[in-house]
């Protein structure tokens, strides 16, 4: 956006509804109390470690130490940019030995200064989700901190080297991510209800990832409480990795439909290529629904293009949410969405739409005070019986899609059976088909 551009935004602040401004009064009474909590908890605890610390030239030398390490990462990788969303990085190591080596109150505050560097630096983002990201990490690093140095009073490198303080600092580098990665879980589930936990939380990816910022968190604690001046040596490292992590990032980012988190039509197109090939192959069967919003652009008119937003995101979630994981599902483009139904007949491919078109039915996007409803409508092809590539399913299921338009709306249709063709009788004459 150019500097203009962000002038004429400032100037319409003024002129924002409340919940505009300050966008946390638009999310659920629940997570607002959540995450006040979670931030009074971390300022509380702030304060309790504070008061009861004593600081020393060592410390403190220490801790900017490993901060400057994390903001060098972040202005290493900079450029590269950072996906919306939930995004992953590996700062856990920086923030795990301050943990593991300084008394908890450094880990408490240890967020504080990174994700400020992110916010000013990478991309800004809404204000109170820093704050609670900050308050986050801090908790799951103090708690981490405290139990930790409950079991090892004097931590060094050497220490850490050892068999017993080794396996409490990974003990405890477990509870780190666990304890963070539930509490932003939590306020993702309160913020959406319909997000199944198991996308909030693990799967195999995460995990990997976890394990490598365990790793690299104990590793640079090892190495820093041998000596500072070691960091030296694992900064390459880690900026390297982080690099790799957030090219990764963005590369999947670039498949997805920038407002309903689903493939975009160029990536659903190559996944539906791959899966009717392998259809071919195995000879197992294969469904593709085309579903439209109906009366879609009333909704922008009435409401504006921003609330269409809305609208179109509510449905993919609604959508994703009765979907298999391996049915493959995007934004076909405006507010039609395609979904690919491997192994799927023509009686459980009417089972999916009809089903999908219960769930959006019911679905109401909350608006200023008053409640949208929305309705779809869906074409149904089955591979074999009304195509045999991506090309004709498309073209077939559009037509199912434009027949159930015709008769009203809300419904599920499939394409009409064309006529078979005449056979020839036992006699040469031509016969009709029973």
């Amino acid at each position: 956006m150019t500097a203009s551009g962000e002038i004429a935004v400032e100037s319409r602040v003024g002129m924002l509804p409340l919940a505009d401004r300050w966008p946390l009064l638009a999310q659920p009474t629940a997570l607002v109390l959540y995450l006040c909590a979670t931030v009074g908890l971390a300022v509380g605890a702030v304060g309790y470690l504070g008061v009861s610390t004593v600081f020393r030239w060592s410390e403190l030398l220490t801790f900017v130490a490993l901060m400057a390490c994390g903001a060098v990462c972040i202005e290493a990788t900079r450029r590269l940019g950072m996906p919306a969303g939930v995004s992953r990085d590996l700062l856990s190591a920086w923030w795990l030995p301050v943990a593991l080596l300084l008394p908890p109150v450094y880990a408490l505050l240890a967020p504080l200064p990174l994700q400020f560097l992110l916010q000013i630096r990478v991309r800004a983002t809404v204000l109170y989700r820093r704050v609670f990201s900050s308050a986050a990490i801090g908790l799951a690093a103090g708690v981490a901190s405290v139990v930790f140095h409950a079991g090892v009073k004097d931590p060094t490198g050497q220490a850490l080297g050892s068999g017993g303080p080794l396996a409490l600092a990974v003990a405890c580098a477990v509870s780190f991510t666990v304890l963070n990665t539930a509490l932003i879980a939590i306020a993702l589930h309160m913020a959406d209800p319909d997000t199944r936990w198991r996308d909030v939380l693990w799967d195999r990816e995460r995990v990997l990832l976890d394990v490598v910022e365990l790793c690299l968190g104990v590793l640079v604690a090892i190495t820093c409480g041998l000596s500072p001046v070691l960091l030296v040596l694992t900064l390459p490292p880690v900026v390297l990795l982080q690099r790799s992590l957030l090219h990764a990032q963005l590369k999947a980012a670039a498949r997805m439909d920038a407002k309903t988190g689903l493939l975009n039509a160029t990536a659903w197109q190559r996944e539906a290529d791959t899966e009717i090939v392998r259809a071919r192959r195995t000879g197992e069967t294969l469904a593709l629904l085309i579903v439209d919003i109906d009366h879609f652009k009333r909704v922008n008119d009435t409401y504006g293009h921003l609330v269409g937003d809305q609208v179109l995101a509510g449905v993919a979630t609604a959508l994703r949410s009765q979907l298999r994981d391996y049915d493959v599902v995007g934004r076909f483009g405006g507010e039609e969405f395609v979904v690919l139904l491997p192994r799927a007949d023509v009686g459980e491919a009417r089972r999916v739409a009809e089903r999908l078109r219960t769930r959006v039915g019911r679905m109401a996007i909350p608006v200023d005070e008053a409640m949208i409803s929305v309705t779809i409508s869906a074409g149904v092809a089955i591979m074999t019986v009304h195509g045999d590539d991506l090309i004709e399913l498309l073209a077939a299921a559009d037509l199912a899609l434009y027949r159930a338009k015709e008769l009203g709306r809300d419904r599920i249709c499939l394409p009409v059976a064309p006529a078979p063709p005449p056979r020839a009788r036992a006699d040469n004459s031509d016969g009709a088909i029973p």
